[in-house]
């Protein structure tokens, strides 16, 4: 068993996380990540303060670390791996510690149980079909996230919120300013101000005039005592962020997944039976994980695991996209597969906060998934593969544009 020592001072050759995909290999996790792997379930790299930190990158030591009450989410902790520099806010409870996450969660849980998800599937057909009829409509090529993948998740979720569609340019680019890795601390702690400032002078407009949408029900919580009116509105960042980001990232990227897998299109398009739909969203999730920066612990306790110790106040790193491509868990991991088994993928994380929305998130890929490709039997890409630009560039990866034609 090895002991840490000061970790600033250890392995002056860590590697630096975030690291590179390779050229041409948009789809797989850096081939970095694939080496530290292999070597080992603990390794070190370096931060972008110089800093180094614990990187875990097998399934079950991550599986184990996610759960373990000894490890923080709390971003204000001393040694907490923090992708950039911190910019003032926790971006609500995803960033806080059981008792208070936990408190705070159950406040907006009741919307994205499985049972009130399943009762949203006729609107979100609707909106699905009403982008698609757009598409068939309007000229071609076209851009498939600015047309479709984008607005698809922001329509759902600002109905679910009680959020305008209108403002979608405004909250579109704010929540790009605050995902963006390069983005200046100034530069997203405004973007976070402005964000948060529209959401406060929503939640007094909900006041006034109640809907039966979750922004009125935080009303409630703050008229009660229960939330302040800026904790509720932080809470709206974070929600109306994740419930359109990540998935409209899923959608288009999974997408162009597909179109360089034709065998695994054709068995989604020409399904009848929806569990085959649902296996292929379980295995587009295992096989991009979008979320690419890993998900960022500090250790509260000395933590033994793999015959290495995390010391208190030490950070770690779990990059969710190789703890999906084990070996161990998933044979031939780097080949898209729509018929395996992929349930018991880390994509939405694992543990007490494990993602929040992923019923939603699930359910918009199987009505997006089931239907974009049926309907559109040609779709096909409009440029060549290596002119599309990737998302290396923040939190949360995909492609900027997607042209399509059929």
């Amino acid at each position: 068993m090895t002991t840490a020592a000061n970790p600033a001072a250890e392995q002056p050759e860590a590697p630096e996380y975030p690291m590179s995909r390779a050229s041409g290999c948009p789809f797989d996790p850096p081939p970095g990540l694939k080496a530290a792997q292999q070597e080992a379930p603990l390794t070190r790299v370096r931060l972008w303060d110089g800093r180094t930190t614990w990187l875990v990158t097998r399934y079950a030591e991550q599986r184990a670390l996610l759960a373990d009450p000894r490890i923080s989410s709390d971003v204000t902790r001393p040694g907490y791996p923090s992708p950039a520099p911190v910019s003032g806010s926790r971006l609500s409870f995803i960033l806080m510690d059981d008792p208070e996450h936990g408190r705070q969660r159950r406040m907006v849980a009741p919307p994205f149980t499985v049972k009130r998800v399943a009762a949203m599937r006729p609107a979100v057909q609707r909106i699905v079909d009403e982008r698609i009829e757009r598409l068939l409509a309007g000229p071609k090529p076209v851009d498939l996230v600015e047309e479709f993948a984008l607005p698809v998740p922001s329509l759902v979720i600002c109905e679910l919120l009680g959020v305008p569609y209108a403002d979608h340019d405004f909250f579109q680019d704010n929540s790009k300013t605050i995902i963006r890795r390069d983005a200046a601390p100034e530069e997203r702690a405004a973007a976070m101000g402005a964000l948060v400032g529209y959401l406060h002078d929503l939640l007094g407009a909900k006041r006034a005039e109640p809907r039966e949408d979750l922004l009125s029900g935080l009303v409630e919580r703050v008229d009660g005592g229960e939330l302040t009116q800026q904790d509720a509105a932080e809470m709206g960042v974070l929600l109306l962020i994740a419930g359109h980001e990540t998935t409209a990232n899923m959608i288009a990227l999974g997408t162009l997944a597909l179109l360089e897998n034709p065998d695994q299109l054709a068995l989604l398009r020409d399904a009848e039976d929806e569990s085959v739909i649902a296996s292929a969203v379980e295995e587009l999730l295992r096989y991009l994980n979008i979320t690419h920066n890993g998900r960022r612990r500090v250790a509260l306790e000395d933590i033994e695991i793999a015959g290495e110790v995390i010391r208190a106040g030490e950070g770690v790193i779990v990059p969710n996209d190789i703890g999906n491509r084990d070996p161990e868990v998933f044979a031939d991991p780097d080949r898209l597969d729509i018929t395996r088994d992929a349930r018991r993928h880390v994509a939405f994380g694992f543990g007490v906060h494990q993602c929040l929305g992923q019923p939603l998130a699930r359910l918009e890929l199987q009505v997006v998934y089931g239907t974009l490709y049926r309907r559109l039997p040609g779709l096909r890409l409009a440029t060549d593969r290596d002119r599309i630009p990737f998302k290396h560039d923040g939190s949360v990866y995909g492609v900027h544009e997607l042209p399509v034609t059929w």
